[in-house]
């Protein structure tokens, strides 16, 4: 019978044994999904920049754009009356199209990021298609008179870290983000909000966008802003955010 109690334990003693290895597998796996939201690029791991410092209350708004002349104003009437200045992606087609509004974000002290020139999921393109696309809206913002454009966002977020390493030659710091309310479905403004000020921490990058796609975006700014900052976050460009946490991990270094 001691036997039988010895052998019992063993069982459970292994079974303990497969579930931890389990778990750490697990961990492994998701780490692995969820590279792309490493901080910085290393000459072996290129990564897209997705947060700051989690230490500072920094945070950076974004704004995609790729078509559309009308939501833009009511965004920009939002953050103007705020006093927040946030980082807008535009695509060269877009840019070109509207060098006006491209203007006006400017004079709003707003910065500047490319969504390549033409807004096409890089990974359905082959690698020369993507760099001559990035070469094009290079070449468009510096025609229109912004040549120190080095932000870029891949179309719809679809990236690799070939896609990533490649665009890093160029002289380009890939932006991703960290917070996404999915406001282009338009699920409902309240449902916006709450994804954001939910989710929202120190450093992060925050997604949202300024296509005319967009029917709830500014209305849910008007309690998104300043609810953020009496949760004491501070609006900063992408750049900055990015400058700061690049400073501290050189310095760590």
């Amino acid at each position: 019978m001691g036997y039988f109690y010895v052998w019992h334990f063993s069982r459970w003693k292994r079974f303990l044994y497969i579930l931890l290895f389990a778990l750490i597998a697990a961990v492994i796996i998701w780490s692995e999904s969820t590279g792309s939201y490493s901080v910085f690029s290393t000459s072996d791991e290129p990564a897209a920049f997705v947060k700051g410092s989690s230490k500072e209350p920094n945070i950076a708004l974004t704004f995609n754009i790729s078509w559309g002349e009308e939501k833009v104003f009511d965004i920009l009437k939002q953050l103007k009356e705020e006093d927040v200045q946030a980082t807008f992606f535009v695509s060269g087609e877009w840019a070109e199209r509207h060098p006006d509004i491209l203007e006006k974000i400017k004079k709003n002290n707003h910065e500047l990021g490319m969504l390549g020139y033409r807004y096409k999921s890089y990974l359905e393109q082959e690698m020369d298609q993507v760099k001559k696309d990035l070469l094009h809206a290079k070449e468009i913002f510096k025609k229109l008179g912004y040549e120190n454009v080095t932000l870029m966002r891949a179309p719809s977020g679809h990236i690799n870290k070939e896609i990533i390493k490649m665009a890093e030659g160029l002289g380009l710091k890939v932006v991703h983000w960290k917070v996404d309310a999915d406001d282009w479905e338009n699920p409902g403004t309240q449902k916006i909000v709450d994804t954001i000020l939910k989710e929202t921490s120190n450093g992060d990058v925050i997604l949202l966008h300024a296509s005319d796609s967009v029917k709830q975006t500014a209305s849910a700014l008007d309690q998104i802003l300043p609810e953020l900052k009496n949760k004491g976050f501070k609006f900063v460009p992408v750049s900055e955010l990015y400058n700061q946490a690049h400073s501290k991990a050189e310095l760590v270094k």
